[in-house]
């Protein structure tokens, strides 16, 4: 099913505790990590964008690819990128280091969006999971307010906006181990995703 929104996976991380490799681009289980989270956003969302600031080594894949508007590297630069080069009004955001990112766990959040709400936020054991989560257009100038003070820290805007949070009971049944969540972003993370897809 197709839902009117748009997804959008951010990869413009510098990528320091990989010395530089890219995780987007790295394999797991034979298959890139961005490749399973593109198989999870093709059958879910019309429009996929990838925001990036190494554009040439994504032209191969069948997506939007934008730049960061503003000059600094953060999470926050990249939501801003996609949500304002977005035609729709709400936004599916997620990293590129989510191997395990489950269909029906997003299904799930969109299924939650009411178009009154500005972001339908997981929330855990752990807290909230700004980077699996959806925002609507209305974030883009808190954004940037935001951004302009070089403000990075994703949840400071959130006390400005309507905010709808989705329990991890609600989630569990979509993906009973929260795999959706698990970022490689440490060689020995890398190392756990591998020991996951063999267990």
């Amino acid at each position: 099913m197709l839902y009117p929104f748009t997804g959008i996976i951010l990869s413009g991380g510098l990528n320091k505790r990989f010395s530089g490799t890219n995780k987007a681009l790295m394999q797991i289980g034979g298959k890139q990590i961005l490749d399973r989270i593109y198989t999870v956003f093709s059958d879910i969302f019309e429009e996929i964008i990838l925001v990036t600031n190494d554009p040439l080594k994504y032209v191969g894949w069948d997506l939007k690819i934008v730049t960061d508007i503003y000059p600094y590297r953060s999470s926050l630069t990249g939501i801003h990128a996609g949500i304002f080069y977005s035609t729709k009004t709400h936004s599916f955001i997620t990293a590129c280091d989510t191997p395990f990112l489950k269909k029906e766990l997003v299904e799930a959040i969109l299924s939650a969006v009411e178009p009154q709400m500005d972001i339908i936020i997981p929330e855990t054991s752990t807290g909230l999971e700004p980077l699996c989560a959806v925002y609507s257009k209305r974030c883009q100038k808190l954004i940037e307010n935001q951004l302009e003070k070089e403000e990075f820290k994703i949840d400071r805007f959130f006390s400005k906006v309507r905010i709808k949070k989705i329990s991890e009971k609600a989630l569990r049944p979509k993906d009973p181990e929260l795999t959706s969540f698990f970022n490689v972003n440490t060689p020995s993370s890398l190392e756990k995703a591998k020991a996951i897809l063999q267990d």
